[in-house]
C-alpha cells in the first residue's frame, strides 16, 4: 500500500517492491503522474543521444483537400498530378493533428523476473508503464501498448480513455503474475514484440520500450530501424544493481533452479571485469540506438521511478 501522501502524487519518494506488481498500485499512479509533462520530451531525451539527434516530430499532419493555388501558398504543397490534369495549380491542404498516438512495449519476460534488493525488474518496467501512459492520457493522447511474456503477447490499440489504460495495466498486471522461475523462456522475446509493433503502430506514433533488451537480437535491431524511420521512439532501460557490480566480497552459493555453484566475489579482477561488462553492454545499447535517434534511459530497480520521470519531463518537485 502507498502512504497517504503518495496516494494523492505529493511524494516523489515511493519505490515499488517486491516480486510482484498489484493493480492498485499502477492504478493510483495516475496521481503522481499529473505532474509529467510529456511535452518536455524532445527537449530534455534530445540529451541523451550524444552526437545523434532525436527524430521527436511533434503533433503531426493528416491530408485534408485539394484546392485551387492561391497566391502566398507554399509551392512545395503543390498537387502536380490535379495541376497537370486539370491545367490548372492546385495544391493541397492539411489538417495538424491535435494528439498523437503513445505506444508503450513493456517486457514481462523471465529474464525481467529478477531483483536483488527493493522489487524486480517485471515490477520497475509495470510501474514505468503506468506513469508513462497516464501522463499520455492527461495530455488527451490516445494511449495503447503491446505487453508481452515469453511466449505470448497481448496488444491494446490506442484510445483516448481510462478505460483503455486501465485495460494496459490489466494486461500488464495478468503477464506480471504468470511470471515465476518454473516459466518458459524465449530467445526472441523482444525482438519479436518489436515486429509485432510494426504491425500496429501508426506512423507518427510515440513509442516508448520498456525492457532490460536482453533478448535484443539483429531482427529486433532490423524492425526498430524500420519503426524508428516514421515514429518516436525512446528505449527505457531496467536493470538491478546485481547486475551491475557483485555483492560484498564472501563466497556465495548461487542456482539457476537445476543446478548449483559457488560464486566467489573477493577476486579483485573479477569485480572489475564484471562491472566493466555492464558498462560496455550499455554503450553498445546506446551506440546501437543513437543512430537511429533513439534515447536511452537507464533506471535501477533501486530508483522511485515517479521521481526519475519528474526529474526528466519536469513535475513539480516538493
Amino acid at each position: 500500500m502507498f502512504p497517504l501522501s503518495d496516494m494523492n502524487g505529493a511524494s516523489p519518494s515511493f519505490r515499488p517492491s517486491g516480486a510482484y506488481c498489484t493493480l492498485a498500485e499502477l492504478i493510483r499512479l495516475r496521481y503522481g503522474a499529473m505532474d509529467l509533462k510529456l511535452a518536455r520530451q524532445k527537449k530534455t531525451f534530445s540529451q541523451l543521444t550524444g552526437p545523434h539527434q532525436t527524430k521527436f516530430r511533434g503533433r503531426g499532419i493528416d491530408f485534408e483537400e485539394v484546392r485551387g493555388y492561391q497566391a502566398g501558398d507554399d509551392i512545395r504543397t503543390i498537387d502536380w498530378r490535379v495541376t497537370a490534369r486539370s491545367g490548372r495549380p492546385h495544391t493541397k491542404l492539411f489538417r495538424e493533428e491535435r494528439e498523437r498516438p503513445v505506444l508503450l512495449l513493456i517486457d514481462q519476460s523471465l529474464p525481467m523476473f529478477f531483483g536483488s534488493t527493493t522489487c524486480f525488474k517485471s515490477v520497475m518496467a509495470a510501474h514505468c508503464a503506468a506513469l508513462l501512459a497516464w501522463a499520455a492520457l492527461q495530455q488527451n493522447d490516445r494511449v495503447g501498448g503491446l505487453v508481452f511474456g515469453s511466449n505470448e503477447h497481448a496488444e491494446i490499440r490506442p484510445q483516448r480513455s481510462p478505460r483503455n489504460v486501465l485495460q494496459l495495466l490489466n494486461s500488464i498486471n495478468r503477464f506480471n503474475h504468470l511470471l515465476n522461475r518454473k516459466s518458459r523462456n524465449s530467445d526472441h522475446g523482444l525482438s519479436k514484440a518489436i515486429e509485432e509493433l510494426r504491425r500496429i503502430a501508426r506512423p507518427g506514433s510515440n513509442i516508448f520500450i520498456i525492457s532490460d533488451f536482453y533478448q535484443f537480437n539483429g531482427d529486433g535491431e532490423r524492425h526498430l530501424h524500420q519503426l524508428s524511420r516514421h515514429n518516436d521512439i525512446s528505449a527505457v532501460l531496467v536493470h538491478d544493481p546485481l547486475e551491475q557490480n557483485l555483492p560484498l566480497s564472501g563466497r556465495y552459493s548461487i542456482t539457476n533452479g537445476e543446478q548449483r555453484a559457488i560464486l566467489d566475489t573477493g577476486d579483485r579482477e573479477l569485480r572489475r571485469q564484471y562491472q566493466q561488462g555492464f558498462l560496455a553492454r550499455n554503450e553498445s545499447l546506446k551506440n546501437l540506438l543513437g543512430p537511429m535517434g533513439i534515447p536511452l534511459l537507464t533506471i535501477s530497480t533501486e530508483e522511485s521511478p515517479l521521481h526519475y520521470f519528474r526529474n526528466l519531463l519536469g513535475g513539480a518537485r516538493r
